[in-house]
Parts: C-alpha cells; structure tokens; sequence
C-alpha cells in the first residue's frame, strides 16, 4: 500500500466532531473525543467565567452543578447524593484507596488487567500502610467469564480488605462479568472499587441495582463530555470516612442543599469547572444524535467493534483474544508476526508512529503478557464506519508498513 492511498469513508456523524481531516481516528477509548456542540457550550461557559468570576463561581455554581448531577444521576441509575464530580477515573480511585485505614497485613486485591494508574495507586498506599497488593492473574486470550471469576475469588482471603477491579479493561478491552464479581466478593464481606473508566457511555448502568461500594467512572470517553469530567459513586455506608484528593473548603464551609460528602469534594479550589457543568449537554446531544438515543449509540458501537475486530481477523489470520459477549467499544488484537519483538523505544512505538505518519492511523500499541507480546486496540464511536477498520487491516497486512 502506497502512503499516498486516499482515507477510507467515514460516518456521516464525523462531521459534528472537530478530528483532524485525512486522520483514521480509531483511538476514541484513550482520551474520547468530544462534539462541537458540546465545545461550543463549553467555549460560552468560559467566557461567563471570565465576564464575571463571583457571579460564575459562587452565585451560580451550585445551581448549575447540580443540574448536570442530576442529569448524570438519571443516566446512571443513581442517586444524586451518592455522586460527586472529578476531574477523571484516577482521580476517584486514589480518593478511595487513599481514604482506607489500612494495617499491615491488610490485602488489596486488583488482576493483572488493572490500569497502570491505578497499579501504581494500590502500590504507593500499600507501601505507606503496609499492607500488600495481591493481583490475581487472569489470562489472555480469555475463553469466558469463568477464566476471570475464578481467579479473582481464589486470590481472596481473610486479610482482603477492598477488590479494585475493571469494569471495561484498558490495556485488553475485556468487559468484565463485574456484577457477578460484586456479588460474589460482596458475599465474602469484601468491598468492591469499580474502575468504569471506560464503562458510562460505553455499557448499560444502574449503580443502585449494582450498588458497589464504589464506582467511578470517565465521563469524557464514551459520553463525549469535555476532557476533565468524571465521577465518583459512593454507596451511602461508605461516605463518611470517604475524602477528596484536594481538601478544601467543604470540610468547615457547607453548601446547602448538599450531602456531606458532597461538601468535601465540589469545591477543590479555583479551578475550570466547565467540563463538568457540560455533562447534561454531552449526554442530551449524544442521545439525539441517533433516532434510538443511547441505547442504539451503545448496540451500535458494540456491533461496530465486534464486526471490525472480525474483519481483522479474517484478513490478518488472527484468533480472536475473546468471546464477541466479552466486548464492548473497544477490541485488543495481537500484532502480526511481523510487529513482534521489536523493543521499547519511548512512549509510543516506531511503528505506531509510522501508521500515522504515513497512513493517518490513530491506533494504540501495547505489551502485555508473560511472555509479553504485543497488541493493538481499536475503539468503535458513532463517527467510525467499517471501512476505517478495512483500512486498518490493510496497512498491518502489507509487508512495506
């Protein structure tokens, strides 16, 4: 294939996105990417910030805060009082883990598919506490939601203390059988800390009916919020020992019409809140965007994703890593023969920078496994078509790429 090939055809719905031209954008799960509509309140929103700072950040904001919450708290099957607004997943899963009261010989349990970001999180405060990290070690390729279970509940002891598990993985895009997990540690008096970075947007949720004891989850991923918008859920026993990354003035300054741990965690310090006072709008406008609103958004990107991990398969003689049930938006294939082997050169592989400097593709290398190999993902979002993923297969298939 010639460098020079013109782009494959794209879904009409791009045109609301503000993606590069002649980019193949099939990386939505690492940052999303968000709708000019959505931009475009958010751009209006700023300029009320700057017009009149007091009247924006203290007349207004928790009028406008709890808007959004509560839009937020409809389209997750939850309760206002049990969600606050982050910054990202990361952000709530270092303020859970380090809210714990952890003893040595205390165990936090987590799987080798845990985002390096929150590996490190579980490492730094059990190093801090004493207590130990334990990481049931699930494979991949998967075969069913058993090769995930049983490992997860074998790695549990009298000492766990708290199961920091995926919902949707980052690294192998798996979707794990997450309330069959909560129930079954829940059963052994063990707490769950969901990492749904991926999830909202992506999966169906009702947090009440999973009722974890905690959840937080990416908003600027599959609902296309601003970057900087997230959330946590936390189940209403575990609010009172629960504290914000940032202290601030909640602590002894009440809002009313707000839970304590609404307090503690609305107001960080002067910061840009627009991302988060632009969630109502990203999920109003994602949901019209298709006749069906978000249930066909969601059915539509899982069989998107399903039918291009196919169409790679077939060309690139791949087996697939998992059943097509186990899949969301996103897919993670192994690398042709050809792509193996080669070593670790910065952030982002030679090889992944050549497909975009010479084919426009945005796709993510990674490593993972003992032995390690390498992989690659693609993400599925309403403005990809199938021909993006043919494309794809072509560029990996021809021996010169």
């Amino acid at each position: 294939m010639k460098p020079s090939q013109s782009r494959p055809a794209t879904s009409p719905l791009r045109q609301h996105w503000g993606l590069a031209p002649g980019v193949v954008y099939l990386n939505h799960g690492s940052f999303g990417a968000c709708p000019r509509p959505v931009l475009e309140l958010q751009s209006r929103l700023r300029a009320e910030l700057e017009a009149e700072p007091v009247q924006f950040l203290v007349r207004n904001y928790d009028e406008n805060l709890a808007q959004n919450r509560a839009a937020l708290a409809d389209f997750l099957g939850a309760r206002t009082r049990d969600l606050v607004f982050l910054t990202n997943a990361t952000a709530g899963v270092n303020a859970v883990l380090r809210s714990l009261e952890l003893r040595p010989g205390d165990e936090i349990l987590t799987t080798n598919h845990a985002y390096n970001a929150c590996r490190n999180t579980l490492i730094e405060v059990a190093r801090r506490s004493g207590a130990r990290v334990v990481v049931a070690e699930i494979p991949f390729p998967v075969r069913s939601a058993a090769e995930i279970i049983e490992p997860v509940l074998r790695a549990v002891t009298s000492c766990t203390r708290l199961a920091l598990l995926d919902h949707v993985t980052s690294p192998t895009a798996l979707v794990f059988p997450i309330t069959r997990l909560v129930r079954e540690l829940e059963a052994r008096g063990v707490d769950t800390l969901v990492d749904g970075a991926h999830a909202p947007g992506m999966l169906p949720l009702d947090l009440i009916e999973l009722r974890p004891a905690y959840y937080t989850g990416n908003l600027h991923k599959w609902i296309c919020a601003p970057k900087g918008a997230a959330f946590l859920w936390v189940r209403e026993d575990r609010q009172s020992n629960l504290h914000p990354p940032v202290i601030s003035h909640g602590y002894n300054t009440p809002w009313p019409g707000e839970t304590a741990l609404q307090h503690r965690f609305d107001w960080p310090g002067t910061f840009d809140p627009t991302p988060w006072l632009c969630v109502g709008e990203a999920i109003r406008w994602m949901g019209a965007s298709l006749p069906g609103g978000w249930p066909e958004i969601m059915a539509r990107n899982c069989a998107l994703a399903a039918a291009a991990r196919r169409t790679l398969c077939d060309r690139l003689h791949l087996e697939p890593s998992c059943p097509e049930d186990m899949l969301g938006s996103m897919a993670t294939l192994p690398l042709p023969e050809k792509f193996q082997g080669r070593p670790v050169a910065g952030i982002l592989a030679a090889d992944q920078l050549a497909l975009f400097d010479r084919f426009g593709l945005e796709v993510p290398f990674l490593r993972f496994g003992s032995p390690e190999r390498r992989w690659f993902r693609l993400s599925a979002q309403i403005y990809n078509a199938i021909e993006e993923y043919d494309y794809l297969a072509q560029v990996l298939a021809d021996p010169a790429s």
